[in-house]
């Protein structure tokens, strides 16, 4: 990973985790001190973070952090159902390889059993958030489909909506456990659509599978103090 690269991912992981507040000036001098590196490539980081919608200019051409309505955020969050409902429909068309299969099946059965535990501690959340990222990758690289996963991966660069941004609140792992087996069903759902072929169901599966996700985010809004505490980005999140 070039220097560019590192400082560019370094900045948006800063903003994304809520170390700026909405509105903040990004100063270039006073960011390079605290990523260790010259003006360039924070310079070029800010470009490159106003392309992707975290940062916006303003008259003078200074960098301010973004921010969001709730809308935007469940848009973006609706845009990657279909996104991703379209490429599992591309891999149940094409085919489940064996390797494909095993490895989807080793995420089934990895939540299975993380999900046994009643409560839900933090460590089987954490595993847990691991696995459903494996679990989508796995899909999504198997697509085949190069301008798909740019857009998948354009649109994830968007506060809450990665795959894993809005699980079920870690603040509430005991009451949010029902909705996370729900959305673990639908894995499992989601992969006999894919191995039986069944492109169009595998679609909707995809689409529906992203309503947890809207569902936590509006309970992330009347839980604003607590979701805070366990997601900084709220903050980036007006309304």
């Amino acid at each position: 990973m070039s220097l560019q690269e590192t400082v560019l991912m370094q900045l948006r992981d800063l903003i994304l985790s809520g170390e700026f507040a909405p509105g903040q000036r990004l100063a270039e001098q006073q960011l390079a001190e605290r990523l260790g590196a010259s003006r360039t490539p924070v310079r070029a980081a800010l470009v490159t973070l106003e392309q992707e919608g975290l940062v916006e200019a303003n008259d003078t051409g200074k960098y301010l952090v973004r921010q969001f309505t709730a809308r935007e955020v469940t848009d973006a969050i609706a845009v990657r159902g279909h996104l991703e409902g379209m490429a599992a429909r591309l891999v149940a068309e094409h085919g489940v390889s064996r390797q494909l299969q095993g490895d989807l099946q080793a995420c089934l059965d990895e939540g299975d059993r993380l999900l046994a535990d009643s409560p839900l501690t933090i460590e089987s959340y954490v595993v847990y958030a691991a696995m459903n990222d494996r679990f989508h990758a796995l899909i999504l690289a198997a697509c085949g489909n190069r301008a798909l996963q740019r857009a998948v991966a354009l649109n994830d660069k968007l506060p809450f909506a990665p795959a894993s941004a809005m699980l079920p609140m870690q603040g509430t792992v005991a009451l949010d456990r029902d909705w996370m087996l729900y959305a673990h069903r639908q894995h499992h759902m989601l992969c006999d659509a894919l191995r039986r072929g069944e492109g169009a169901r595998a679609q909707a599966l995809g689409v529906e599978h992203t309503e947890v996700a809207q569902m936590n985010m509006r309970l992330a809004l009347e839980r604003r103090v607590e979701s805070e505490r366990f997601m900084p980005g709220m903050r980036l999140v007006v309304g």
